[in-house]
């Protein structure tokens, strides 16, 4: 038997989850699925690295819109990608 933590706030932690990981993945102008979605007492908590600013503002915006009575903190690092600085030779 599978047990769940369920604050009473919206729906358990498993499907709360899983309908974020559904939301960032399917809308187009996000396309992520590397984020972890925590559900703490006070709100969630995201994780996770993305490539801008940009994105990680979008992800939090489109996750306060879907659930605006929980707080949302973000933990999402920006991955600094640089271009390469000398021309790859191959063989």
């Amino acid at each position: 038997m599978t047990q769940h933590r369920d604050t009473g706030i919206g729906p358990p932690d498993e499907y709360l989850e899983a309908e974020i990981h559904r939301l960032l993945a399917e809308d187009p102008s996000v396309a992520e699925q590397g984020i972890t979605v925590v559900r703490r007492e006070n709100g969630l908590v995201l994780y996770g690295e993305v490539e801008s600013r940009h994105r990680r503002e979008e992800i939090l915006r489109r996750v306060s819109e879907r659930f605006p009575d929980l707080p949302v903190t973000s933990e999402i690092g920006v991955i600094r990608t640089q271009a390469p600085t000398e021309i790859e030779q191959l063989p």
